[in-house]
């Protein structure tokens, strides 16, 4: 069952409309759509590995045009659409203090951690709701998506064909490492709700936030 999934997805990937599925799963997911689109990003560039940086570029561009949209539901629709959303995501308890950790260290810890398997989205919906100024933000967003996926593409450029043999053989091993990162990402979000990391730390202890940021 999974090696025919996983050879329709590849024959998929080659598909001439490919790039515009990319590029639409990196935009949603960078503002409301829970699956990350680097499952197809990977299975695209495994199918066309001499197109693996143009696909990690338009994935790239496009998950930071859908951060704008992130953006813009956090600073002006955080309570008519932001706040069910994250709600919707499971991600409410970890806004209070993403909003902290963004207003204290801004432009570095939005690169880090949205280079990480934290959901993008509450990054983007929290640098709007704290109104992050606009150009640090698309600093980085690109930054930091770029980190997320130009890695990708550049590995496949260079390890295409091995990649992709190594993947043939032990495809349930990197089914079972995909799983695992993607319970990292929940993990990630753990910590950041519980805060033990930094003992002291006025973020670790932030519960709530207030609907009218002073930033504003």
């Amino acid at each position: 069952m999974l090696r025919r999934l996983y050879d329709w997805t590849l024959a998929k990937a080659a598909d001439r409309r490919a790039e515009a599925w990319l590029a639409l799963f990196a935009f949603v997911e960078a503002s409301f759509f829970p699956v990350p689109p680097h499952p197809l990003l990977g299975v695209m560039c495994l199918a066309e590995p001499r197109k693996a940086l143009r696909f990690a570029a338009i994935a790239t561009l496009a998950s930071v045009a859908g951060g704008l949209l992130g953006y813009a539901i956090g600073h002006f629709l955080y309570e008519a659409v932001g706040a069910q959303l994250l709600h919707w995501l499971g991600l409410e308890r970890s806004f209070p203090k993403a909003a902290c950790y963004l207003r204290e260290t801004g432009f570095w810890i939005f690169v880090v951690k949205g280079a990480t398997p934290i959901p993008f989205k509450l990054l983007t919906i929290t640098a709007g709701f704290i109104a992050m100024p606009l150009g640090t933000f698309l600093l980085a967003s690109l930054a930091s998506r770029a980190i997320s996926f130009m890695i990708v593409g550049v590995l496949f450029r260079l390890f295409g064909a091995p990649i992709k043999a190594f993947i043939d053989k032990y495809l349930a091993l990197v089914t079972i490492g995909f799983v695992a990162l993607v319970l990292a990402g929940f993990a990630a979000v753990t910590l950041l709700e519980g805060g033990t990391h930094r003992p002291g730390s006025k973020c670790d202890s932030a519960t709530a936030i207030s609907l009218a940021p002073s930033s504003r």
